[in-house]
């Protein structure tokens, strides 16, 4: 059998190609469609989530993600063969309606081979911690930021192709099964290896550009139509299950005070090791009421206030999974708090008091660097929790799939607030 095609049939590398590509996508599709229903399992606070249950479902994903890539680098080498190919003729030109919708669907396949995965990368890309994908090369993308806007844009892409693939494909064999059932012709043994000679098929009218073009306005109606739906609409953020105190944002404080101080800007955020890999996120909503006095000596120097949302956090791709019940229990337990004394010692600052997470109170220290420039200071400071000692993720006993240690930096700006008269 030749391996290039001729005008009455696949080659041996085509043929390769179609099938290998055929069998990836029905592997794919079922993977993706399994690990969606048990990630939604974890999410929900009904059913009780055991580790082995997160590396099923972390395993799955990879599983996707992986042969999701495979799939766009075979697409690609598939058509940069089938560039300097002769394209075997169709067999019954005089249909020109069923031949154009057949070369419509072709190019539909081809080009959502390489968009599906595509958009599929450019999320998991975009998306911070969860189910890596296995190869040596990394998991990010050139100019692909850690972003949520971009992430949600690309996993809604990704949802919308993969219908135009999934009805593509199912369009695809519906073709074939007809011209092997009904017309009885060799449309299907031209792409089978030992399919035996064949005689060249008619010669018909030439290929047009008019189905790619129906292609491309298959793939605009689709984005069209997930856009009348809302799917591109931002989702609005989650609203905190507690009233909201005054100050909702971490760059306003409870009071102004006479020694007090005001937080102009500032971050909090939080580091977790899963699967291996690190994943970082941040609370958008905490307040912070600070006074402070810098003494000349080592001593008492003043206190601070902390008020957290919790269910501000964002944590890449696991931030639902981490609001649940086996972890923050954002529901019940919506503020966590951090009330402590501030100290001067010989090398620095250190804030010292109870911090309360989901009604668990232990004392910590966060030693910190202080800079003071007039009315200004400048605080960057960090520390080590250990989730287990709060009950986050007692369901998770060991270090397989999510580390013990939860590293929490907080850096702010702060201003003198005016003296009362």
């Amino acid at each position: 059998m030749a391996l290039q095609n001729t005008p009455a049939r696949y080659g041996t590398v085509s043929m390769s190609f179609h099938w290998l590509t055929a069998l990836l996508i029905l592997s794919v599709i079922p993977l993706g469609v399994i690990a969606h229903d048990m990630a939604h399992d974890l999410r929900n606070p009904e059913i009780t989530s055991t580790e082995d249950d997160i590396l099923r479902t972390a395993l799955l994903f990879s599983m996707h993600k992986t042969t999701g890539v495979l799939i766009f680098f075979v697409a690609l080498a598939r058509i940069l063969w089938a560039i300097t190919q002769t394209k075997p003729a169709p067999l019954h030109p005089k249909r020109r309606l069923e031949s154009f919708l057949a070369e419509t669907v072709h190019w539909l396949l081809y080009g959502s081979l390489l968009l599906v995965p595509l958009t599929g990368w450019i999320h998991h890309a975009a998306t911070v911690g969860f189910a890596p994908i296995w190869w040596p090369f990394g998991q990010n993308l050139p100019f692909v930021p850690k972003d949520k806007a971009i992430s949600d844009l690309f996993a809604t892409l990704h949802m919308v192709l993969e219908r135009v693939l999934l009805v593509s494909l199912i369009l695809h064999i519906a073709g074939a099964l007809k011209h092997q059932i009904i017309d009885r012709d060799s449309t299907l043994r031209r792409m089978l290896p030992g399919g035996g000679d064949m005689a060249p098929p008619a010669t018909g009218k030439a290929h047009t550009a008019l189905p790619f073009v129906a292609a491309l306005a298959t793939w605009a109606a689709a984005l069209g139509i997930a856009a009348t739906l809302g799917l591109f609409t931002p989702h609005s953020p989650r609203a905190t299950p507690a009233p909201a105190p005054e100050q909702s944002t971490s760059t306003q404080t409870t009071q102004a005070e006479p020694t007090g101080w005001q937080v102009t800007e500032g971050s909090l955020a939080i580091s977790i090791t899963q699967m291996g890999s690190a994943v970082s996120g941040q609370f958008d909503d905490w307040t912070a009421d600070i006074t402070f006095e810098d003494p000349d000596t080592p001593g008492p120097a003043g206190r601070v206030d902390v008020s957290i949302a919790i269910p501000s956090l964002t944590l890449g791709s696991v931030t639902q999974q981490a609001m649940g019940p086996d972890f923050f229990d954002a529901e019940r337990f919506p503020d966590a708090r951090f009330t402590a004394d501030i100290t001067k010692t010989e090398t620095g600052y250190v804030a010292a008091g109870p911090l309360t997470i989901r009604d668990v109170t232990i004392l910590v220290t966060l030693p910190f660097d202080l800079e003071l420039a007039g009315k200004t200071a400048t605080m960057t400071g960090a520390l080590t929790l250990e989730r287990l000692d709060y009950g986050i993720g007692a369901n998770m006993p060991d270090e397989a799939s999510l580390g013990f240690a939860v590293d929490v930096t907080i850096s702010l700006t702060a201003t003198r607030a005016p003296a009362t008269e």
